[in-house]
């Protein structure tokens, strides 16, 4: 009972914070996804430091994730010193490939590859997210927050729905979805996480109906659905690989930063290309 109510809390305090940031102004949002890149990043430095025999420089691909955010953000604004940014952040990259030179590290190569690594995996996405919240049209830049928060509906929705699901009729239902690397997760389970992000998407259609029409909505939905549940096998990988549970304890009864983005760091990126394509 005890670790439900932790857990019920930390979901509250996250979602509230989430929500707030993203609705409340472009500044906010920006400063709240910045600092979840930034540890996030120190947390996937820590355990492959722990676990897969690296010695990376958490705090520097941390400050370097918080810089490109900042470059894509600024960027998405037509801000000047966007480009100033632009090229610290490829100072730091050069810096990650020179260091190791004098480091004398065991495992140079093993570094160089997960500090970059790092950066596709984590900071880009976040990084990205920019280009969902602001809409460029006759040189006139405006903040939608509908975007970024449809898209952590639908995976909180996809999520829920499929664990629910998943619970009640998985016993009826037995094929699993990817067994080799996420054994809990059903086929039912998905198709009925799917479904009822599919069902949030009308609801939202009709409560911001001016944002794009249904169909939009639905092919949004989807895209969410099949990736968020892909960028969650990606993490779930790579923890089984790692032979941990969760990838930190920063949230109470929910596991790491990385445990709670895990299906963002591919929906994010999907969803802009879904967008630029339609």
């Amino acid at each position: 009972m005890k670790k439900l109510i932790i857990r019920t809390l930390t979901g509250a305090i996250y979602v509230s914070l989430l929500v707030g940031c993203t609705v409340y102004s472009p500044i906010s949002a920006f400063f709240f996804f910045a600092i979840v890149a930034a540890a996030t990043l120190w947390e996937f430095g820590t355990i492959m430091n722990k676990r897969a025999r690296t010695s990376l420089l958490s705090s520097v691909i941390s400050l370097a994730g918080f810089i490109l955010m900042a470059a894509v953000w600024l960027s998405a604004i037509s801000y000047p010193q966007a480009p100033q940014l632009f090229a610290l952040y490829g100072a730091m990259m050069i810096f990650l490939l020179v260091i190791e030179l004098y480091r004398k590290a065991d495992h140079p190569l093993r570094n160089w590859t997960f500090s970059f690594a790092s950066q596709l995996y984590v900071a880009l996405p976040f990084a990205l997210l920019s280009l969902l919240c602001f809409d460029v049209k006759a040189d006139e830049v405006s903040y939608n927050w509908i975007y970024p928060l449809a898209l952590f509906i639908f995976l909180w929705v996809n999520d829920t729905f499929a664990y629910l699901f998943g619970c009640s009729l998985g016993h009826v239902f037995t094929p699993k979805l990817f067994p080799r690397i996420s054994p809990k997760k059903s086929w039912i389970g998905s198709i009925g996480g799917g479904f009822s992000t599919l069902i949030a998407a009308i609801v939202l259609c009709y409560w911001q109906p001016a944002v794009m029409p249904i169909g939009q909505w639905i092919g949004f939905a989807l895209v969410v659905v099949v990736f968020g549940t892909w960028g969650d096998l990606v993490e779930s990988h790579i923890k089984r690989q790692l032979g941990i549970k969760d990838s930190g304890k920063v949230l109470p009864g929910h596991g790491g930063l990385l445990d709670r983005f895990d299906s963002a760091l591919l929906a994010i990126p999907a969803s802009v290309i879904y967008f630029i394509l339609t």
